[in-house]
């Protein structure tokens, strides 16, 4: 009902009448406020009309000068569009002329030069064959002799090159610029034509090459016109000035112009045939800094601005008393705020000792009130009983001014009886006067610090009784510093208490120091990119002779406690390892030599049958010559002819047994760059007697031009003759027809995981692989063959791994029947 009639008042009054009466229902300070406002405001909106209205006109007239620099730059743009199709079209006769042969080199010579002559913006023209050679050349005389190309030579790799090939790909006329930074004699930027020539059959023949100056199309391209109203410029895609010039940006107070935009009086447009990649730009000149016709624009603004500045300071004067009262109210408010938020407890004592202020969390931490606590003396009942004496004399020391500005830390009781630790802080309190009325004390509840710092040391040394008892040195130092931060037990018995153990450590397994960084270079040159803490790639093994131990060595970045960059070095004894490893080598060496002699051993009937065909001859050969001579039916050729037959049969037979002895001789590993094709000659001439004992074809397929190899022969050829003679066993065990009695030796060439290595694969017809039995054929003591030892593929396996390569064996297939195996291996060829 009351709304109903508050309403029917208003449509009766009038809208002015009821703010009126809302008006007067205000208080006297909004009233103020409001009428103190209104002068302001008046101010505010007169500027902001006049300052809208200058705007406008500036902007109007911006607009105007846009579209005059817009219809002198497009037609600015035509002209040059029409001049370089002229150019175009001459450049295209001359290159139908060149197509149909209608004209020689020196027929070629006076029409360029002619072309020349009369159109300045021209610097060259020039006649390229199809092969890139140049045919004909005929520049301007004020040329580079750098940038002139030269008949008889050939378009080198650059923008020029590209532009031919892509006029050759494209069959037609194609422009291109030359980058000025390219050519750094001439430092002029260079618009070219590639014209294709065609034969009669159409194919490419050539182009027709004409280079145009940036600057003379700008010139003589341009008309005179509107290169006096505009700096005109010619730039390519990304802005880059080619030819003409470009007015810097204005450096004046533009942001206090209306509508002054610094790039407000410039357009660009591409210039066709060309395309985007020459665009022309016209930038109309400055003739005055606008202040002189915004004058009476700015007259204005100071004008108001004075009587706007001369109303607010009477507004100011007068709002000056009730800020004053509003400010002490404010202040006593944000005191009151600030002390209720603090954690930290705040006490004020009196020259005499007395209570006189708390704040809540001191009366929060304590359990009291500020009822109980304000006007207390001593002692006070926050104070332990127990700790009465000594709080008394501290609280003595405090009223004296013998304070510490650590603090100190107490005891403090709550009201419930409970004990915290506390850490206490006074200073003065001094009134407007300047004068002392007091000590402020500050207690902040340390408890949990000090549980979290008892933790803390309680960790610390647990981790160093760990350290202490790892049985590997352990020893922390600054990088460029002889300070030693951390040092365990087995490195001060091995080294002692100084730097130098670490020092030498870091040195012999190369990793980085600080200390041999030269003065010229960064102290952190070469430190690791990613975290500090990731250890180092890779463990180095050194020996001291004065330790008489082997040590593995790891180091890794830390940052210290007081942040600066440490180097942790870790050492761990691994003499035990190191002998383990030389007595497996000398093992493992004893075994390739059994190996050899196993091999041997069972070639014996081959070997035997071999030597037998020599021996048989020679006994053939002396028999003979002994019945001849006996029947004195011999002379001197034929006695001399069967000697010599006699003698190479010897050599033969000893040639055998040398191959043989140098085979199986004990010999300490010897890597060198050995030729592949001589180790599998010499394989080959063993493996041979072996294949022909059991009738078994070998050929193989060496790759011509293979790479030395960092290995040792003897083992390699070991190996190789393991396999071609398993290959042998394999196709015999199988009874193979005498047609499928094959066995493929190959050496080529490989890339594997980005390396180049030598693959070498020997392939048989046999009956191949069991496949319950493939992965354990490598492993030592087994084997598929009856009376076998399981040695031979185990140390073949052995050896290809030492020289850091891989052996792989596959079974053959045709259809799902077995037709023979192949077991490869391949050797990286820079093997170290």
């Amino acid at each position: 009902m009351e709304l109903n009639k508050a309403a029917l008042v208003v449509t009766k009054v009038g809208p002015w009448a009821w703010w009126l009466s809302w008006w007067r229902s205000q208080s006297p300070n909004r009233q103020d406020r409001f009428a103190n406002l209104a002068p302001v405001a008046a101010v505010v909106l007169f500027l902001a009309a006049i300052a809208s209205a200058f705007w406008y006109l500036r902007v109007e007239e911006i607009e105007r000068e846009q579209e005059a620099i817009k219809r002198d730059v497009e037609y600015a743009q035509q002209r040059l569009r029409l001049r370089l199709l002229e150019r175009q079209e001459q450049v295209m006769r001359l290159a139908r002329d060149v197509s149909n042969k209608e004209i020689r080199t020196d027929q070629f010579l006076s029409r360029a030069e002619a072309l020349v002559q009369q159109y300045p913006e021209f610097l060259s023209l020039t006649w390229i064959d199809d092969r890139r050679r140049i045919v004909a050349n005929q520049s301007i005389s004020s040329i580079s002799p750098s940038h002139q190309l030269r008949a008889g030579t050939v378009l080198k790799i650059g923008e020029t090159e590209s532009h031919f090939s892509l006029a050759r790909d494209l069959m037609q006329p194609i422009y291109g610029q030359l980058d000025a930074e390219a050519d750094r004699d001439t430092q002029m930027s260079v618009l070219q034509l590639h014209t294709p020539l065609t034969t009669d059959q159409g194919r490419f023949s050539g182009v027709i090459l004409a280079e145009y100056s940036m600057e003379g199309l700008l010139r003589y391209g341009i008309p005179t016109e509107v290169l006096a109203k505009y700096a005109v410029a010619l730039q390519d895609g990304s802005s880059r000035l080619l030819a003409g010039q470009v007015m810097p940006e204005r450096k004046a107070m533009w942001w206090l112009m209306p509508g002054s935009d610094r790039r407000s009086n410039d357009y660009e447009v591409p210039v066709s045939p060309v395309g985007n990649d020459l665009v022309l730009r016209a930038q109309a000149w400055r003739t005055s800094q606008g202040l002189v016709g915004s004058g009476l624009f700015w007259l204005v603004n100071v004008l108001s601005v004075m009587t706007g500045w001369m109303l607010i300071g009477n507004w100011r004067h007068t709002r000056r008393r009730l800020q004053a009262q509003k400010a002490l109210v404010a202040e006593t408010n944000f005191r009151r705020a600030m002390e209720n938020s603090m954690l930290t407890g705040m006490r004020a004592l009196d020259l005499r000792g007395r209570i006189t202020y708390v704040n809540p969390a001191f009366c929060q931490m304590t359990g009291w009130s500020e009822a109980d606590l304000v006007g207390a003396v001593a002692p006070f009942p926050y104070w332990p009983d127990q700790d009465r004496e000594l709080l008394m004399k501290r609280l003595e020391e405090e009223i004296s001014g013998q304070h510490s500005a650590g603090g100190f830390q107490v005891r403090v009781k709550r009201k419930n009886g409970q004990l915290f630790d506390s850490r206490m802080y006074v200073s003065p309190l001094i009134d407007a006067t300047g004068k002392q009325t007091g000590w402020m004390t500050s207690m902040t509840d340390i408890t949990e610090p000090n549980r979290i710092r008892e933790q803390l040391a309680s960790s610390h040394e647990r981790f160093t009784i760990v350290l202490e008892a790892l049985d590997a040195s352990v020893s922390v130092a600054p990088l460029g510093s002889q300070e030693l931060l951390f040092a365990n037990k087995l490195y001060r018995l091995w080294f002692g208490q100084n730097t130098q153990g670490h020092l030498r450590l870091v040195q012999e397994a190369g990793a980085y120091s600080g200390e041999q960084a030269s003065e010229d270079v960064d102290d952190l040159a070469g430190l690791p990119t990613e975290s500090l803490t990731i250890a180092s790639p890779g463990n180095a093994e050194i020996f001291l002779p004065d330790l008489g131990k082997w040590l593995e060595v790891r180091s890794r970045y830390i940052n210290w406690a007081d942040g600066r960059l440490a180097q942790m070095v870790i050492a761990s004894d691994i003499t035990p390892r190191r002998q383990a490893e030389e007595l497996a080598g000398q093992q493992a060496e004893r075994a390739q030599n059994a190996s050899r002699l196993i091999t041997m051993g069972e070639m014996a009937s081959s070997v035997a049958h071999e030597l037998n065909q020599p021996l048989t001859a020679i006994s053939n050969y002396c028999s003979g010559m002994i019945s001849r001579i006996k029947a004195q039916q011999v002379n001197e050729e034929d006695l001399l002819a069967a000697l010599d037959k006699t003698a190479r049969q010897a050599q033969r037979a000893g040639q055998i047994i040398l191959r043989i002895r140098s085979f199986v001789k004990r010999s300490e590993p010897n890597r060198t760059l050995s030729d592949v094709s001589a180790m599998v000659s010499e394989s080959l001439e063993l493996a041979e007697i072996e294949m022909r004992r059991r009738n078994v074809r070998l050929t193989h397929h060496v790759a011509a031009r293979l790479p030395q190899l960092m290995v040792d022969p003897i083992l390699i050829e070991q190996v190789l003759i393991n396999l071609m003679k398993n290959a042998a066993e394999s196709i015999d065990n199988a009874q193979r027809p005498a047609g499928q009695r094959l066995v493929e030796l190959r050496i080529v060439p490989k890339q594997i995981d980005q390396q180049s290595v030598v693959e070498f694969s020997v392939t048989d017809t046999g009956q191949g692989l069991p496949l319950e039995d493939t992965e354990r054929v490598y492993e030592a003591f087994f084997s598929t063959k009856v009376e076998g030892m399981g040695i031979g593929l185990n140390l073949c396996r052995s050896i290809i791994e030492s020289h850091q390569g891989r052996i792989t064996s596959e079974n053959l297939y045709n259809s799902t029947e077995v037709t023979g195996c192949r077991f490869s291996f391949w050797i990286p060829v820079k093997t170290h």
